[in-house]
Protein backbone atom coordinates (compact mmCIF):
# COMPACT_ATOMS: atom_id res chain seq x y z
CA UNK A 1 0.00 0.00 0.00
CA UNK A 2 1.25 3.20 -0.63
CA UNK A 3 0.91 5.72 2.29
CA UNK A 4 -0.76 9.52 1.67
CA UNK A 5 1.08 12.19 3.80
CA UNK A 6 -0.83 15.26 3.65
CA UNK A 7 1.75 18.47 3.54
CA UNK A 8 0.04 21.12 5.58
CA UNK A 9 2.90 24.18 4.42
CA UNK A 10 -0.16 25.73 2.18
CA UNK A 11 -2.96 25.91 5.14
CA UNK A 12 -0.33 27.87 7.07
CA UNK A 13 0.61 30.11 4.29
CA UNK A 14 -3.44 31.20 4.23
CA UNK A 15 -3.74 31.34 8.09
CA UNK A 16 -0.11 33.71 8.13
CA UNK A 17 -2.01 36.27 5.55
CA UNK A 18 -3.79 37.79 9.25
CA UNK A 19 -3.17 37.72 12.69
CA UNK A 20 -6.49 35.70 13.82
CA UNK A 21 -5.11 32.17 13.64
CA UNK A 22 -7.27 30.61 11.40
CA UNK A 23 -7.21 28.48 8.88
CA UNK A 24 -5.62 26.37 11.97
CA UNK A 25 -2.77 23.92 10.29
CA UNK A 26 -3.34 21.59 13.76
CA UNK A 27 -7.09 21.63 13.11
CA UNK A 28 -6.54 20.92 9.27
CA UNK A 29 -3.95 17.66 10.34
CA UNK A 30 -6.85 16.56 12.60
CA UNK A 31 -9.37 16.89 9.76
CA UNK A 32 -7.52 14.71 6.96
CA UNK A 33 -6.42 12.24 9.95
CA UNK A 34 -9.88 11.35 10.47
CA UNK A 35 -10.50 11.14 7.08
CA UNK A 36 -8.12 8.36 6.47
CA UNK A 37 -4.75 10.08 5.61
CA UNK A 38 -1.65 8.16 6.64
CA UNK A 39 0.85 11.02 7.89
CA UNK A 40 1.11 14.54 8.09
CA UNK A 41 3.89 16.87 6.31
CA UNK A 42 5.26 20.15 7.12
CA UNK A 43 8.31 21.73 5.67
CA UNK A 44 9.57 25.12 7.42
CA UNK A 45 12.15 27.95 5.84
CA UNK A 46 13.65 29.82 8.13
CA UNK A 47 11.33 32.66 7.14
CA UNK A 48 8.42 30.83 8.82
CA UNK A 49 6.35 32.15 6.01
CA UNK A 50 4.23 29.23 5.69
CA UNK A 51 4.68 26.41 8.65
CA UNK A 52 6.21 28.15 11.69
CA UNK A 53 8.47 26.60 14.04
CA UNK A 54 5.94 26.84 17.24
CA UNK A 55 3.53 24.31 14.83
CA UNK A 56 5.82 21.63 15.01
CA UNK A 57 5.47 20.49 18.66
CA UNK A 58 1.53 21.48 18.17
CA UNK A 59 1.59 18.86 15.56
CA UNK A 60 3.73 16.29 16.80
CA UNK A 61 1.04 16.10 19.96
CA UNK A 62 -1.60 15.96 17.62
CA UNK A 63 -0.41 13.10 16.22
CA UNK A 64 1.07 11.10 19.19
CA UNK A 65 -1.19 13.05 22.21
CA UNK A 66 -4.39 12.13 20.57
CA UNK A 67 -3.20 8.02 19.46
CA UNK A 68 -2.58 8.48 15.92
CA UNK A 69 0.81 7.01 16.10
CA UNK A 70 -1.20 3.56 17.55
CA UNK A 71 -2.51 3.59 14.10
CA UNK A 72 0.42 3.73 12.01
CA UNK A 73 0.54 7.15 11.42
CA UNK A 74 3.46 9.36 10.69
CA UNK A 75 4.78 12.70 11.12
CA UNK A 76 7.18 14.09 8.31
CA UNK A 77 9.47 16.81 8.76
CA UNK A 78 11.09 18.37 5.35
CA UNK A 79 13.63 20.62 4.98
CA UNK A 80 17.00 21.54 4.51
CA UNK A 81 19.17 19.88 7.12
CA UNK A 82 21.95 22.89 6.82
CA UNK A 83 19.27 25.38 8.21
CA UNK A 84 18.47 24.66 11.75
CA UNK A 85 17.09 21.28 11.07
CA UNK A 86 18.27 19.62 13.39
CA UNK A 87 16.78 21.43 16.53
CA UNK A 88 12.84 21.17 14.72
CA UNK A 89 13.79 17.25 14.81
CA UNK A 90 15.22 17.28 18.22
CA UNK A 91 11.49 19.24 19.41
CA UNK A 92 9.54 17.08 16.68
CA UNK A 93 10.69 14.22 16.65
CA UNK A 94 9.62 13.16 13.12
CA UNK A 95 9.42 9.33 12.39
CA UNK A 96 10.95 10.50 9.03
CA UNK A 97 13.33 13.00 7.99
CA UNK A 98 13.39 14.20 4.53
CA UNK A 99 16.09 15.98 3.53
CA UNK A 100 15.97 18.82 0.78
CA UNK A 101 18.64 21.13 -0.86
CA UNK A 102 16.47 24.04 -0.52
CA UNK A 103 18.18 27.46 -1.04
CA UNK A 104 16.44 29.50 2.44
CA UNK A 105 14.96 32.17 0.33
CA UNK A 106 13.53 29.32 -2.37
CA UNK A 107 9.55 29.65 -2.88
CA UNK A 108 9.58 25.72 -3.73
CA UNK A 109 11.59 22.59 -4.02
CA UNK A 110 12.89 22.53 -7.70
CA UNK A 111 15.42 19.86 -7.95
CA UNK A 112 17.08 17.30 -6.12
CA UNK A 113 20.70 16.33 -3.94
CA UNK A 114 24.14 16.44 -5.84
CA UNK A 115 25.57 13.63 -3.96
CA UNK A 116 28.73 14.19 -5.54
CA UNK A 117 29.26 17.46 -3.47
CA UNK A 118 27.56 17.08 -0.26
CA UNK A 119 28.32 13.66 1.05
CA UNK A 120 30.04 14.45 3.80
CA UNK A 121 28.33 16.43 5.22
CA UNK A 122 24.80 14.52 4.73
CA UNK A 123 26.33 11.72 6.18
CA UNK A 124 27.06 13.49 9.53
CA UNK A 125 23.13 14.46 9.76
CA UNK A 126 21.93 10.98 8.65
CA UNK A 127 23.51 10.20 11.91
CA UNK A 128 22.51 12.56 14.19
CA UNK A 129 18.00 11.82 12.56
CA UNK A 130 18.91 8.21 12.94
CA UNK A 131 19.87 8.68 16.71
CA UNK A 132 16.64 10.38 17.00
CA UNK A 133 14.75 7.61 15.74
CA UNK A 134 13.86 9.34 12.46
CA UNK A 135 14.12 7.72 9.43
CA UNK A 136 16.07 9.11 6.70
CA UNK A 137 14.69 9.97 3.05
CA UNK A 138 16.86 12.28 0.45
CA UNK A 139 14.44 14.19 -2.20
CA UNK A 140 16.24 13.41 -5.69
CA UNK A 141 15.77 13.87 -9.06
CA UNK A 142 14.91 10.81 -11.23
CA UNK A 143 18.77 9.63 -11.80
CA UNK A 144 19.30 5.69 -11.48
CA UNK A 145 22.74 6.66 -11.13
CA UNK A 146 22.25 8.50 -7.71
CA UNK A 147 20.54 5.80 -5.81
CA UNK A 148 23.56 4.05 -4.59
CA UNK A 149 25.23 6.61 -3.72
CA UNK A 150 21.99 7.56 -1.71
CA UNK A 151 22.26 4.36 -0.13
CA UNK A 152 25.74 4.37 0.65
CA UNK A 153 25.81 7.70 2.77
CA UNK A 154 23.02 6.37 4.82
CA UNK A 155 19.37 7.13 3.47
CA UNK A 156 16.74 4.66 3.86
CA UNK A 157 14.35 6.12 1.43
CA UNK A 158 14.68 8.57 -1.22
CA UNK A 159 11.39 10.75 -2.32
CA UNK A 160 11.36 10.96 -6.04
CA UNK A 161 10.98 14.98 -7.12
CA UNK A 162 8.19 14.76 -9.69
CA UNK A 163 7.89 18.12 -11.08
CA UNK A 164 9.49 17.46 -14.34
CA UNK A 165 6.93 14.38 -14.37
CA UNK A 166 3.80 16.72 -13.67
CA UNK A 167 4.68 18.59 -16.58
CA UNK A 168 5.42 16.08 -19.14
CA UNK A 169 2.37 14.70 -18.17
CA UNK A 170 0.39 18.31 -18.87
CA UNK A 171 2.15 18.19 -22.46
CA UNK A 172 1.61 14.31 -23.35
CA UNK A 173 4.89 13.45 -23.29
CA UNK A 174 4.78 12.14 -19.65
CA UNK A 175 6.16 7.75 -21.25
CA UNK A 176 9.47 9.22 -21.78
CA UNK A 177 10.24 10.87 -18.49
CA UNK A 178 8.12 8.25 -16.55
CA UNK A 179 10.28 5.74 -17.87
CA UNK A 180 13.04 7.35 -16.22
CA UNK A 181 11.19 7.49 -12.99
CA UNK A 182 10.29 3.39 -13.17
CA UNK A 183 14.42 3.00 -13.89
CA UNK A 184 15.45 4.88 -10.45
CA UNK A 185 12.46 3.37 -8.92
CA UNK A 186 14.26 0.10 -9.86
CA UNK A 187 17.68 1.49 -8.77
CA UNK A 188 16.25 2.39 -5.72
CA UNK A 189 14.63 -0.83 -5.02
CA UNK A 190 17.62 -2.75 -5.46
CA UNK A 191 19.96 -0.37 -3.37
CA UNK A 192 17.55 -1.43 -0.45
CA UNK A 193 16.44 1.73 -0.70
CA UNK A 194 12.47 2.87 -0.35
CA UNK A 195 10.94 4.76 -1.97
CA UNK A 196 8.43 8.04 -1.95
CA UNK A 197 7.60 10.53 -4.00
CA UNK A 198 6.71 14.40 -4.09
CA UNK A 199 6.03 17.49 -6.02
CA UNK A 200 2.99 18.50 -8.22
CA UNK A 201 0.69 15.65 -7.85
CA UNK A 202 -2.62 15.56 -8.68
CA UNK A 203 -5.54 13.76 -8.66
CA UNK A 204 -5.10 13.16 -12.08
CA UNK A 205 -1.13 12.56 -12.97
CA UNK A 206 -1.48 10.67 -9.21
CA UNK A 207 -3.12 7.31 -10.80
CA UNK A 208 -0.35 6.78 -13.70
CA UNK A 209 2.24 7.63 -11.77
CA UNK A 210 1.10 4.96 -8.85
CA UNK A 211 0.41 2.52 -11.99
CA UNK A 212 4.04 2.82 -12.93
CA UNK A 213 5.77 2.76 -9.48
CA UNK A 214 4.00 -0.13 -7.71
CA UNK A 215 6.10 -0.43 -4.73
CA UNK A 216 5.98 3.34 -3.84
CA UNK A 217 5.81 3.56 -0.19
CA UNK A 218 4.36 6.79 0.42
CA UNK A 219 3.57 10.36 -1.91
CA UNK A 220 3.46 13.64 -0.04
CA UNK A 221 1.28 15.89 -1.52
CA UNK A 222 -0.10 19.79 -0.23
CA UNK A 223 -0.26 22.45 -2.92
CA UNK A 224 -2.42 20.50 -5.61
CA UNK A 225 -4.50 18.89 -2.18
CA UNK A 226 -5.55 22.13 -0.60
CA UNK A 227 -6.43 23.57 -3.82
CA UNK A 228 -8.50 20.81 -4.15
CA UNK A 229 -9.35 21.19 -0.51
CA UNK A 230 -11.13 24.57 -1.49
CA UNK A 231 -13.88 23.04 -4.00
CA UNK A 232 -14.53 19.71 -2.08
CA UNK A 233 -13.56 20.08 1.53
CA UNK A 234 -10.31 18.42 3.66
CA UNK A 235 -12.25 15.04 4.09
CA UNK A 236 -13.77 14.26 0.41
CA UNK A 237 -10.33 15.58 -0.62
CA UNK A 238 -8.66 12.86 1.27
CA UNK A 239 -11.28 10.41 0.14
CA UNK A 240 -10.08 11.59 -3.18
CA UNK A 241 -6.74 10.91 -3.15
CA UNK A 242 -6.30 7.53 -1.54
CA UNK A 243 -8.92 6.66 -4.11
CA UNK A 244 -6.74 7.84 -6.86
CA UNK A 245 -3.60 5.85 -4.58
CA UNK A 246 -5.62 2.52 -5.03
Amino acid sequence: MTKLSINLNKVALLRNQRDVGYPDPILAGRTVLQAGAHGLTVHPRPDERHIRKSDVPALATLIRGEGWDRQGVEFNIEGNPFEDFLDLARIGRPDQATLVPDAPGQSTSDHGWDLRGDTSRLRGVIVQLKALGARVSLFMDADPAAMRLAADIGADRVELYTGPYAHAFETGQRDGVLARYVDTADAALHAGLGINAGHDLTLDNLPVLKAALPRLDEVSIGHAFTSDALWMGFDAATRAYLAALS
